[in-house]
């Protein structure tokens, strides 16, 4: 049934006002005087180490995830979870590698970086493409996802959704990030309770439905049983969801310059340890890394459960559209209207939370960027701190608002996580490679910078495009191995050009790095190396 019980609104109530209570208790007692800009933006010095593993977490974790992956889960499987998995060890290598660089730097923006590596002009160009990017594909469909599941689950139209999703947000976000980090806390505890418990009731009913009780371990075999080719890491060619998830290239490939790029240079995540000194955002990381781990179990394990209780005959209507197509993304909201009053009330606080943290953390690094690297550095450079936090707040506004208007647009999806990845993905090969060559090749010149972060967008399109343009004479390749082409093209042409055109020995744009800040602490150590064992068990089982 698709409506809230009394109890279901007193749950979410509670966490509502919990939520905005501790937010103004946090926005009160932890300010920094006389630093309203850093205190605003990055919450310097102010954010622990597992509030700032849980930011990452409940920033990163939206409806992309619970409705998209889930709609993914129930299409291609398990092998979705590479998104996750493989994340968990990313995370590890930005730990040791990327992260002390901004630290030691004071890099506090990512179009900062570039400035300082390259040039303004460079900086400036990405950081438009990152605005535009974070508001027309970021918030919009977080937004549509979130609002997609709210009135699938509780009765609420589609458009109150938007706008309820759109104000809680801008009401979180205007506290900064010192607010958006504490209250993440929060919003993950609330996340993962849910989600484990909507993913329980799933397992229950399955195994109910096959006639052995409530018995939740007896329902994870009956997956493998009803679904065994769901239950496949790396997929062949002779696979029909090989364009989705190509093989190996989830392992070594696009997967890892789409997780370098969105975990390395990326504002929306970055940010969280930015105000932090080495030791803590190394410890907060490492946190969010065995945090990763367990998102698909409350994300892709119902997507999966729902496709055997569907194979079996159940919730046809719920999953077909008028149209007569099967809509994965309905995966999610169908299983989450089988909860019990309460519990119900628990999952739909859960994916609130979910989509309200991840919003919030989009919106405050659109006004990171926009107050520090567009208005202050073309618009009013004598800006005082407090006129920048202003600044800041009004670009939240403006691009909730603008996302909000944008997202109906986005009714006709079917499986939204994979469109967020494919085109996020025609952006991050360039940004990581500018930032690579920036981190580590002291040549690289900022005219080579130029032509990466203009020729990104291009080349993929070309890539995307060139099947259909040419009859398909020229091969269609999965979107993460295009990712893979375009990265080492982006970073060809760099190379090429920085020894055809070296920096000039007046140039001072450099960046510094030594070998000692790459070092980490044994606690470090052994908590990566448990991670990566886990990683290998788990594709070792489900390869």
């Amino acid at each position: 049934m698709n409506t809230l019980q009394p109890a279901d609104y007193l749950v979410f109530l509670l966490y509502f006002i919990g939520v905005s209570i501790y937010g103004y208790y946090v926005y009160r007692k932890k300010a920094i005087v006389g630093k309203e800009a850093k205190d605003f933006f990055l919450a310097e010095g102010s954010l622990t180490w597992w509030a700032i593993g849980a930011s990452l977490i409940a920033s990163n974790i939206s409806a992309e995830h619970f409705i998209g992956m889930s709609g993914s889960g129930f299409a291609l499987g398990l092998a979705i979870s590479s998104y996750e998995w493989m994340a968990a060890a990313t995370l590890i290598l930005v730990a040791v590698f990327i992260l002390p660089i901004y630290l030691k730097n004071k890099i506090y923006t990512m179009p900062q970086f570039l400035a300082t590596r390259y040039s303004d002009k460079v900086s400036t160009v990405m950081a438009v493409f990152w605005l535009l990017v974070y508001v027309f594909v970021n918030l919009t469909s977080i937004i549509y996802l979130g609002a997609l599941a709210i009135s699938s689950i509780s009765g609420i139209s589609f458009t109150v959704g938007i706008i309820g999703l759109t104000v809680f947000s801008i009401i979180v976000t205007l506290g900064g990030m010192k607010v958006i980090g504490y209250t993440d806390v929060v919003q993950v505890v609330v996340l993962i309770v849910g989600g484990l418990i909507t993913a329980y009731l799933g397992l229950s009913l399955l195994s109910e439905q096959f006639g052995y009780g409530g018995n939740v371990l007896k329902g994870l075999s009956i997956l493998k049983e009803e679904a065994p080719e769901h239950f496949h890491m790396i997929f062949d060619k002779s696979n029909p969801h090989y364009k989705e998830l190509p093989g190996i290239s989830v392992l070594i490939g696009g997967m890892l310059v789409n997780n370098l790029a969105y975990w390395g240079c990326n504002q929306y995540i970055v940010q969280r340890a930015l105000g932090a000194d080495l030791k803590t955002a190394r410890k907060g990381i490492l946190f969010a890394a065995f945090l990763k781990l367990l998102v698909p179990v409350i994300a892709v394990l119902p997507g999966i459960t729902m496709y055997v209780l569907y194979n079996k005959g159940l919730f046809h209507a719920e999953m077909v559209d008028a149209m007569g197509t099967v809509k994965p993304d309905h995966a999610y909201p169908t299983l989450m209207n089988l909860l019990p009053a309460g519990l119900k009330g628990v999952a739909f606080a859960a994916l609130t939370a979910a989509v309200v943290a991840s919003l919030a953390g989009k919106a405050n690094s659109i006004s990171t960027i926009f107050s520090l690297d567009i208005y202050h550095k073309y618009f009013d450079k004598k800006a005082s701190e407090k006129k920048l936090v202003r600044v800041g707040r009004v670009a939240v506004i403006v691009a909730m608002v603008i996302a909000a208007f944008i997202t109906p647009a986005l009714e006709s999806l079917d499986q939204a996580y994979q469109f967020i990845q494919e085109y996020v993905g025609f952006v991050s090969p360039g940004v990581l490679a500018i930032f690579l060559l920036g981190f580590f090749w002291k040549k690289a010149t900022a005219q080579a910078a130029m032509a990466g972060a203009l020729l990104t967008i291009p080349v993929s399109t070309a890539l995307k495009f060139l099947p259909v343009w040419t009859n398909g004479m020229f091969p269609d390749y999965p979107f993460l191995d295009r990712m893979t082409i375009t990265f080492f093209v982006v970073v060809a042409i760099m190379v090429v050009m920085s020894l055809l055109k070296p920096k000039d020995e007046h140039d001072t744009h450099v960046i510094e790095v030594d070998k000692s800040m790459f070092r980490v602490n044994q606690g470090f150590v052994v908590g990566s190396i448990i991670i990566c064992g886990i990683l290998a068990a788990l594709y070792t089982v489900f390869w």
